[in-house]
């Protein structure tokens, strides 16, 4: 039998080992029990439930027991937790509740982070090499829902919408609009901010993140067109040549009418809007007295109270709106007298009302009419006897705006006004066209009853006794206007006849309800008037009267019953006693 050897490995492990293998093993032995001993030594160096220098937020819960640290976190961090919390938005800074935002401070849960943190080995060990202390972030709750729906009101007050850069004009002078850049808040990207943030214990406010969105039209662009076309559009008038007759247009006039457009690749290009242009009063005027307009059937009404054709339209000739923009905007960057003036050619224009038409237009009965009576005086007669001259014949067709300013034109002596009465700053005083207000008011009745849908009115600033209480209208050249758009569904012919002590105004065409009916509501706010004296030029003595609200409703009515009410309020300013000397 064979004995063992001292050398032999042992029967129950089957193993043998060799040298290095056994001092690998003792070397690994080593590293073990060097490691544990170091954590060991840190937890000696740790004592209490959080390691010392351990801090969150700056607040130092070195050593502290769970419970302590606690009550340290509530009272270092508690009120910067619940105070409002400023937040930039851009450069604008908000204040916002934390409550309010989902925000809420999990001190227990932060207490059992530090401790973790402070008995993690590789923080133990750690700490044994290095002077730092350890900064534990805070356990932050956060109401994502709550969160969203305070900052969506966030980022609407905050917002900014882009603006592409442009330029404007405006009464004949022209500038550059700065581009402005759009902001937005980022929502997703603030709840990250908002967690990470929380409490804020720092003396700037917590930024939160936006999205810009940059105008595609730069301020190099505005400040090129600004230069290179708005400058030298207005920098003088332009003159159009129509049918042998020079019609200068100013720089006010073609202000009105033009703009720069982006044309979709950041380059601002020239528009000008030639309709607008052809129907504005300045240039209207001077091209009827330059080349004769179609002349409209004029109507009648017969015994039976229908329409009838008095006289038979003619054709005229007229400029048309694409032949006027082809020609004007290669004038304006012309410089010098005969690089700004361009011929304007006509074509025929055919009568829109004819006796073929009127049927066709729905021109069959009387709609309306109304009559104001005035005390007679020589510049009366001649105001509201020109004024209802330009309005007789006008068709408006459905659809269409009237304009009594457009119709009528400035009220100048060329235009065939004298000076009269007028009203100013509450006060009568003589200015030329003084009396054409009774035609306004004339017309603003025949409307109201018409049914049609008023535009642009507005009343005399004291009452005049001669006019309907809040049914009266007055106009000024530039300032007020009255319009109407006519949405009767046919086409409406509007005569207009004068005398020395009255004005009426008839509208002929279809009715769309069977009646109009005013019922006018009691003065109210009544408001007594005061005592003036004035030794201005142009001072005119007036009587008192008192001022007052009223109230006027028009009912519309259709198989005898009411189907419509509509309430037009007017206010009336005391007519002061005013005597001159």
């Amino acid at each position: 039998m064979r004995r063992a050897s001292p050398t032999d490995a042992p029967a129950a492990t089957g193993r043998r080992w060799s040298g290095p293998a056994l001092a690998g093993a003792a070397a690994g032995g080593a590293a073990v029990l060097g490691f544990g001993g170091l954590y060991a030594a840190g937890l000696l160096l740790a004592g209490g439930d959080i390691a010392p220098g351990t801090k969150v937020r700056g607040v130092d819960l070195g050593g502290m027991s769970r419970g302590e640290a606690r009550g340290a976190l509530e009272r270092e961090l508690g009120p910067a937790a619940a105070a409002p919390l400023a937040l930039r938005v851009d450069e604008r800074t908000e204040r916002a509740d934390p409550a309010a935002l989902g925000l809420s401070l999990d001190t227990a849960a932060t207490v059992e982070r530090a401790a973790r943190t402070g008995s993690d080995p590789f923080t133990v060990i750690g700490r044994l090499f290095s002077s730092g202390d350890p900064d534990v972030r805070p356990v932050v709750r956060l109401d994502e829902k709550a969160a969203r729906a305070s900052l969506g009101a966030l980022a609407e007050k905050t917002g900014r919408e882009p603006r592409e850069g442009s330029v404007a004009f405006e009464k004949g002078k022209a500038k550059a609009v700065a581009p402005v850049t759009g902001i937005g808040l980022d929502v997703d990207g603030s709840l990250d901010t908002l967690r990470d943030g929380h409490p804020h214990t720092g003396a700037d406010p917590l930024e939160l993140p936006v999205r810009r969105t940059e105008p595609r039209v730069g301020k190099q662009e505005t400040d090129r067109a600004l230069k290179e076309f708005a400058q030298p559009a207005l920098s003088a008038p332009v003159v159009l040549t129509v049918a042998g007759t020079r019609i200068p247009v100013g720089p006010a006039v073609l202000s009105a009418h033009l703009t720069l457009k982006d044309d979709g690749k950041g380059r601002l290009a020239p528009a000008l809007d030639a309709k607008a242009l052809l129907a504005d009063p300045a240039l209207a005027g001077p091209l009827r007295q330059a080349v004769p307009a179609p002349t409209e059937a004029r109507l009648r009404l017969d015994g039976a109270g229908k329409v009838s054709v008095a006289e038979e339209g003619r054709p005229g000739r007229q400029v048309d709106e694409k032949a006027l923009g082809a020609v004007v905007l290669p004038l304006l960057t012309g410089s010098g007298a005969a690089a700004r003036t361009g011929e304007v050619a006509t074509v025929e224009a055919r009568p829109r009302l004819s006796g073929s038409t009127v049927q066709q237009l729905g021109i069959r009965e009387k709609v309306s009419s109304f009559t104001v009576s005035f005390e007679q005086a020589a510049y009366r007669t001649t105001n509201i006897g020109r004024a209802a001259e330009l309005i007789d014949g006008s068709l408006v067709l459905p659809d269409e705006t009237w304009s009594f300013n457009r119709t009528v034109g400035e009220r100048t002596r060329e235009n065939g006004f004298v000076d009269g009465l007028i009203i100013n700053n509450g006060q009568y005083e003589k200015a030329s066209g003084g009396g054409v207000s009774a035609v306004a008011t004339t017309v603003f009745n025949a409307m109201f009853f018409a049914g049609v849908k008023p535009v642009e009115y507005g009343a005399h600033s004291f009452y005049i006794e001669r006019y309907p209480e809040g049914r009266e209208a007055t106009v000024a050249w530039g300032s007020l206007d009255l319009r109407f758009a006519n949405d009767s569904g046919k086409a409406l012919y509007i005569q207009a006849e004068a005398g020395d002590t009255s004005v009426t105004i008839t509208f002929l065409g279809t009715k769309k309800y069977d009646e109009i009916r005013a019922t006018q509501g009691p003065r109210t706010h009544v408001k007594q008037p005061a005592t003036r004296k004035d030794s201005g030029p142009k001072c005119e003595p007036q009587t008192p009267l008192e001022g007052f609200d009223v109230a006027v409703d028009r009912v519309f009515v259709q198989g005898g019953k009411e189907t419509k009410r509509e309430t037009m309020k007017t206010r009336y300013t005391p007519r002061d006693s005013v005597t001159c000397g």
